[in-house]
């Protein structure tokens, strides 16, 4: 008798059903990284040390920090774009009150700005960036963080 076969049908054997259930594994793993936690680095700005979120990609830079109701004193969001240009920023669904710092491609804050929640006001930048760095409204100021201070982009293979 043939255990793969019952009544006269074919039944998927051993291999077939391991298979299946790697691609399952595979699949959720995916998934799983995907839908997970943001990406975030250590960077240091003007001597002090920040945990930021990366939003690297248009998706990531449009939703930004909308909808969030925390950010720890030593957090932010860094947003990376794909070249220089002059650019500006809205607080749309974003209930913090937000400091954002507008970066050069050499890592120099050019100017600091303060952003209000839910304020649809752009806040636009003098000078063109490549990126910007929001944190808590004030926190800047708190650590005597001023423009002309360097960003290490190290950490991100700048």
């Amino acid at each position: 008798m043939n255990p793969s076969r019952k009544n006269g049908k074919r039944r998927p054997g051993k291999g077939a059903l391991l298979l299946l259930q790697a691609g399952f594994l595979l699949w959720g793993s995916l998934l799983s990284c995907s839908s997970g936690e943001p990406h975030r680095v250590a960077l240091e700005v003007g001597g002090h040390t920040f945990q930021v979120e990366l939003a690297r990609t248009e998706e990531e830079r449009a939703r930004g920090l909308m909808f969030r109701e925390e950010l720890g004193p030593d957090e932010g969001m860094l947003f990376i774009f794909p070249d220089s240009a002059i650019r500006a920023f809205w607080m749309k669904n974003t209930p913090l009150p937000l400091s954002i710092a507008y970066i050069s491609a050499r890592g120099v804050i050019l100017e600091i700005r303060h952003m209000e929640p839910f304020s649809l006001e752009p806040v636009q930048a003098r000078h063109p960036l490549k990126f910007a760095l929001e944190v808590n409204q004030g926190r800047f100021q708190e650590l005597g963080i001023l423009p002309g201070a360097r960003v290490d982009l190290s950490p991100l293979g700048y």
